[in-house]
């Protein structure tokens, strides 16, 4: 019987980031479910409801409401970041998860404020100007410089099948800078993990040593790519999940 398999992607993407991936995957070992976090795509309910309704106990609950009763878990930097607060949530459901280019969060405090500063100013800029000034700042962070022409493409893409406004919803409610670090509870996560990141992706290659370091059962893969791979590298995540 083909595994279940629930995927979720970053900000500002949708469940679309991961078509790729889902195109390699065997069909005979898998059935996979990529879903719209709330704030993105299709999702309803909250996705223009506001930041208070946009948390991380809301997209655990979204999650878990529209996953199979057991099944392996992918989550891509956002979604990552998620999916470690629902294998904390329900870790008799999650049977193995696999973190792509995230973290579990920002330890330092004052650190973490500056972030949260930064993140409300990003979506009253998403609120206030045009979608297009967000997504052409948006493919010039240092995170994504090198990143090839056709991921930007790719990202492009994904960016307009969303609503400003709700994004700006999901950086106060579930931005890095909103999100309480989980370092101190991975400890607690005894399933299978592993954790994916771009060699060029120099930023997470520090968190995702420390996680290995703090899960109980977890591996490091280092493949070629940046942030995104999802869109750049499928073929390595879809291998990863596929393991």
């Amino acid at each position: 019987m083909p595994q279940d398999l629930v995927l979720l992607h970053g900000f500002a993407g949708t469940r679309h980031t991961w078509d790729g991936v889902v195109a390699l995957l065997a069909p005979e070992r898998y059935t996979p479910l990529a879903l719209d976090l709330p704030g993105h795509g299709d999702a309803h309910g909250v996705s223009r409801a506001g930041a208070a309704s946009i948390t991380f106990e809301a997209c655990v609950e979204h999650v878990l409401a529209h996953a199979p009763t057991r099944f392996a878990l992918g989550g891509y930097s956002l979604g990552g970041r998620v999916g470690l607060h629902v294998a904390l949530a329900a870790p008799e459901r999650v049977s193995r998860l696999v973190l792509v280019s995230s973290s579990a969060g920002i330890v330092d405090a004052n650190e973490r404020a500056g972030r949260r500063t930064a993140d409300n100013a990003l979506a009253e800029r998403l609120e206030q100007r045009p979608f297009k000034e967000f997504m052409d700042y948006w493919r010039t962070q240092p995170v994504f410089a090198k990143d090839p022409p056709e991921v930007h493409a790719a990202i492009r893409v994904e960016q307009q099948r969303n609503d400003p406004r709700a994004l700006a919803a999901v950086l106060r409610g579930i931005g890095t800078g909103a999100m309480t670090p989980l370092w101190d509870r991975l400890a607690e996560l005894h399933m299978p993990v592993s954790v994916l990141v771009g060699e060029r992706d120099v930023k997470f290659h520090n968190p995702a040593l420390r996680m290995i370091e703090m899960l109980p059962d977890a591996e490091l893969r280092t493949v070629p790519g940046g942030h995104r791979l999802p869109l750049e590298n499928p073929r390595a995540v879809a291998e990863v999940l596929g393991a």
